[in-house]
């Protein structure tokens, strides 16, 4: 019968990984499988996206005029 045990480890300089665990019977093979998790995004404020788009006018000066003709052509 199979025994698995799972624990999370951090990798050690040089890539070294140490499992202690009181339920491995000492001189019996065993097979290791390592899955690293994947690094995390940094996460980034909402107020650093602001104005980091591409608008589509190509100066402030534009696009208020576009607004003026906008409320102009109100009734």
């Amino acid at each position: 019968m199979t025994h698995a045990i799972r624990q999370n480890v951090v990798v050690q300089p040089g890539g070294r990984i140490e499992i202690v665990s009181s339920e491995l019977t000492p001189g019996a093979s065993a097979e290791v499988i390592v899955i690293e998790d994947a690094p995390r995004a940094k996460k980034r404020p909402l107020k650093s996206f602001l104005g980091a788009g591409k608008g589509c006018y190509a100066t402030p000066e534009e696009a208020d005029a576009f607004i003026r003709r906008e409320r102009d052509a109100w009734p």
